[in-house]
């Protein structure tokens, strides 16, 4: 690593680390010419092995990661494209095995590769989802469609599982359409499953993928119905079902915020029935009685605290959001996969900038970054937010801002 690059290192982890030149000169014993020099990459010489670890040190990061941290890689648009052609496959669109001579994948493999690529997800790793979802889309196609009996229905699960990690993926990409899709197949393979579990788990991904495509209206309709028509079944599911049914109702209230939102004519009455929503929610996880993530829901009641944030900023309740964010306790928020820690902390920045908050905005995404990157520099969500606080001025965080923008590709 030269010295050009070696500065902007510096200089980006420094800003991380909320330290200005001077402090960071004092920490190092040196002047602030000294760093200036450094970070602008005027240095004469390389730092030496010595100079290097020490700043590392200051800095609270491994050596390693000071000199290598690896750029965040984001999907790309092939890849992307790659999980949309396997949509349209002829045999994962009909069900059919195009080739009878194809030897069926074991169920317990299919859970398997579904384990793994969902574990990646909820991690915060998305990009690499888009060479992982087209093969699991087609093995589990074939597996319904070839094995018998309890393998069969076992197999029509896990491909309503695949296709909800697709419509998941889909959202942090930013193709709702794709997500849509991906939704209505996890629906149908669900009903085929005969799982009211599978049932209730699909219509929760499918709500969400309607309301991000602008059918907030019709996902309101969509999961409330499903779970009317599934909750008797799912309170005599464990807590399996009462986590699948919570989800519903978070889902409803997510997608009711939006109906809310976008009405120029009573959109204070329409928010009303936001609330109640997430209280039935809140109802199920008290009598879930703890955090837990059956069926990658993450769902109890730091989870539901999670959803409030959301709802008020989906409301344009800045403050509110903010205020609600505030009280969910470290330890708690210790029990949740990464992917929805660092989806709170995005929603806590929107909920900062309209609330006029907008250094802190920006602290809290970098906060965001160090916990799942991709969450960040990747999601054109995130991105837009970037965009705003560009256009809008962060006070002293401008710097920071500016390294941000950078990371997520956006120039100017």
């Amino acid at each position: 690593m030269d010295r050009i690059q070696f500065g902007r290192r510096v200089a980006h982890w420094r800003g991380r680390r909320r330290l200005s030149q001077q402090e960071f000169a004092a920490l190092m014993r040196r002047s602030l010419r000294w760093v200036e020099e450094l970070e602008g990459g005027r240095r004469q010489a390389d730092p030496n092995l010595s100079v290097a670890t020490e700043i590392a040190l200051r800095l609270e990061i491994t050596l390693e990661r000071l000199l290598y941290d690896p750029a965040v890689l984001c999907p790309a648009e092939s890849e992307i494209d790659a999980v949309r052609a396997a949509l349209q496959r002829h045999d994962v669109l009909t069900g059919r095995c195009d080739d009878s001579s194809a030897e069926p994948v074991p169920v317990t493999a299919l859970q398997r590769s579904l384990w793994y690529a969902r574990t990646g997800f909820q991690a915060g790793h998305f990009a690499k989802l888009g060479t992982q979802i087209p093969k699991l889309l087609v093995d589990a196609t074939r597996a319904a469609a070839l094995h018998e009996g309890d393998d069969r229905l076992e197999a029509y699960r896990q491909l309503s599982l695949a296709l909800e990690l697709t419509e998941a993926a889909a959202i942090k990409w930013g193709d709702s359409e794709l997500a849509v899709t991906a939704g209505q197949r996890a629906v149908v393979a669900a009903e085929r499953s005969g799982d009211p579990v599978i049932m209730a788990s699909a219509a929760r991904h499918l709500a969400d993928a309607m309301t991000a495509h602008g059918q907030a209206a019709a996902a309101v309709t969509f999961v409330t119905a499903a779970a009317n028509r599934l909750q008797g079944d799912l309170v005599q599911c464990g807590p399996e079902g009462l986590s699948v049914l919570g989800m519903l109702f978070l889902k409803a209230a997510m997608a009711q915020a939006a109906v809310a939102e976008a009405d120029e004519h009573s959109p204070d009455a329409l928010a009303r029935a936001v609330p109640g929503f997430l209280d039935q929610a809140d109802e199920h996880a008290e009598r879930l009685g703890h955090d837990d993530n059956l069926l990658w829901t993450s769902f109890g009641p730091t989870n539901c605290a999670l959803y409030r944030v959301a709802a008020h900023v989906q409301l344009s309740e800045g403050a509110d959001a903010v205020a609600v964010a505030a009280d969910i306790s470290a330890a708690s928020l210790a029990t949740l996969p990464r992917e929805r820690r660092a989806h709170l902390l995005t929603d806590r920045a929107i909920g900062e900038k309209q609330a006029g908050q907008r250094e802190d905005a920006v602290d809290t995404l970098l906060e965001a970054e160090e916990l799942a990157p991709e969450e960040v520099v990747c999601r054109p969500r995130t991105k837009h937010l970037v965009e705003d606080l560009r256009l809008l001025g962060v006070g002293s965080a401008e710097g920071r801002l500016r390294g941000l923008a950078d990371r997520c590709g956006l120039r100017g």
